[in-house]
């Protein structure tokens, strides 16, 4: 810090850095994980505001621990006053069954079907491609994606059809 204070920028970075780590140390026993890096950030900066407070004819350590514990303190106060809120014991979560058996079922009729119907009612009727970009992206001609789409379309509705009479 001696040096820091002489104007050597090299001294100061230096500082700067090993003092960084013995801050994180020094938060991280004390103070929840989710608000330690801040507290050290909170320290640096006073140290940095404070530097010329520093006399270089007394120790260092006891000078850096006094501005480490007041900003310790400071942060529990402030943690005071904003206490943590209780979490329900069963927290609402959007239900995905629907979406997930959905996709299943979707995924099983499609195998049920030629590859390239398969194919083009993906990237049509799912991904939403137009037919001009579903045969460029197939090879298929623009007729014949139409009609695998049509023939994919009317066995996906029979295979619905007799899945519902079984049932």
């Amino acid at each position: 810090m001696a040096a820091a204070q002489a104007g050597n920028g090299g001294a100061y970075r230096r500082l700067l850095a090993e003092l960084d780590a013995w801050l994180a140390r020094y938060y991280a026993r004390r103070l929840p994980s989710a608000v330690a890096d801040d507290a050290a950030q909170e320290a640096l900066i006073a140290i940095h505001a404070k530097r010329h407070t520093y006399d270089p004819a007394r120790p260092f350590k006891p000078w850096l621990v006094a501005i480490a514990r007041y900003k310790w303190i400071d942060r529990l106060r402030a943690m005071a006053r904003q206490p943590e809120t209780e979490l329900p014991d069963t927290l609402a979560a959007p239900d995905h069954e629907q979406g997930v058996v959905g996709a299943i079922v979707l995924a099983e009729l499609l195998a049920s079907l030629k590859p390239a119907q398969r194919e083009v009612i993906r990237l049509v009727k799912i991904e939403g491609l137009s037919i001009a970009e579903a045969a460029e992206r197939t090879g298929q001609s623009e007729s014949l994606v139409k009609v695998n789409i049509h023939r994919g379309l009317a066995k996906l509705g029979r295979i619905v059809q007799e899945r519902g009479d079984a049932e």
